[in-house]
C-alpha cells in the first residue's frame, strides 16, 4: 500500500475484502489538491462529500477529520492529489445497507504532468462511443461505480487525444471522461444539465460561483459542434481549451482564458498563457 495512505487513520491498515466499497461499490470519492498544504477548493469538496453521503444514506462524515487526515497524507509535497474515499464499511453478503460504519481511505499521489502547451493551444478531444444511462437518483454524484468511464476511455489510445466527451442515450452532451464541459456560443457560457447522469464537479461549481450567469441547461451535439468556444474544468487539471474536436478546429477563448486567471488567482494554476 501507499505510505502515504491511511484506512480508518491508520497506515498500516487494510482495507478488507468484504467492504461494500469493493464488493459494490457502495461509496464515494473526493480528489483534491492539495498545494503548499492547503486545498484551495477543499471546503467545495467537504460540502460536496456530505451532500453525498446524505443522498447515499451514509453516517455524515467527520469532516474536520478527513481535512487533518489529508493535510497529514500530503505532509512534505509541494503539489499533491489527494483522493479522500469513503465506503459503507463491512457488512453481511446481500444488498441490504449495513450499519456497521465507514470505512474512509485518504491517500496523497504526485499530480499528474500537464504539458504547458495544454492549457496555452488546448487540447484535442473526441466523442465517446459509449452512451451514459440515466440515473437521476445518482446523477450529480461522485460515487465508487466508475464502469461506464473505464469504459469510455478504453476506447482511445492515441495519445494526442487526451479526453472524451460523453453523451447520454437523447444525444445529449453530459461531460467528460474526467472533467466537466463548458461552451460559448455569441457571448453566452453554458455548461450541460446533469439532472439525469454525469459527475457535477467541484471545479464546475467553483467556475458557476465565480460567473454567475452562466447557463446550465441541456445542451445536444450539435449545438456544442457550432459552438464558439469549448473548454474542460476539473479540479486537479483546471481549466483546459479544446482547440480540435471530432474534426473541428477552435481557438482558446476569452472564457477559458478569464477561468484560467481565476484557476492562477486560486494557486491552482502555475502560469496562464
Amino acid at each position: 500500500m501507499n505510505a502515504r495512505t491511511l484506512v480508518n487513520g491508520r497506515r498500516d491498515a487494510v482495507v478488507a475484502a468484504d467492504d461494500r466499497g469493493l464488493c459494490y461499490g457502495d461509496g464515494l470519492f473526493e480528489t483534491m489538491l492539495f498545494v503548499r498544504g492547503a486545498a484551495p477548493l477543499g471546503a467545495r469538496h467537504m460540502r460536496r462529500l456530505q451532500r453525498g453521503c446524505a443522498r447515499l444514506l451514509l453516517p455524515a462524515p467527520d469532516v474536520a477529520m478527513l481535512a487533518q487526515e489529508a493535510v497529514e497524507v500530503a505532509a512534505g509535497m509541494p503539489r499533491a492529489v489527494v483522493r479522500i474515499t469513503l465506503t459503507r464499511g463491512i457488512g453481511p453478503r446481500g444488498y441490504a445497507p449495513s450499519n456497521a460504519g465507514c470505512t474512509r481511505i485518504v491517500a496523497a499521489h504526485d499530480p499528474p504532468f500537464i504539458p504547458p502547451d495544454w492549457y496555452t493551444r488546448g487540447i484535442r478531444v473526441r466523442f465517446a462511443d459509449l452512451r451514459l444511462g440515466a440515473q437521476p437518483r445518482l446523477a450529480g454524484l461522485k460515487h465508487l461505480n466508475r464502469l461506464e468511464q473505464v469504459l469510455a476511455r478504453a476506447e482511445w489510445n492515441d495519445p494526442e487525444i487526451v479526453e472524451a466527451l460523453l453523451l447520454d442515450e437523447g444525444d445529449r452532451v453530459i461531460c467528460a471522461t474526467a472533467a466537466n464541459v463548458f461552451l460559448s456560443h455569441r457571448d453566452e457560457l453554458a455548461t450541460p444539465a446533469l439532472d439525469r447522469c454525469g459527475v457535477a464537479g467541484v471545479g464546475r461549481e467553483e467556475m458557476l460561483a465565480h460567473w454567475p450567469h452562466a447557463q446550465v441547461r441541456p445542451v445536444d451535439r450539435e449545438e456544442l459542434m457550432r459552438a464558439d468556444e469549448i473548454f474542460l474544468c476539473s479540479s486537479v487539471r483546471g481549466i483546459l481549451p479544446v482547440r480540435e474536436l471530432d474534426g473541428r478546429r477552435l481557438e482558446p477563448g476569452p472564457f477559458a482564458r478569464a477561468m484560467q486567471q481565476h484557476w492562477q488567482a486560486l494557486g491552482l494554476q502555475e502560469e496562464c498563457p
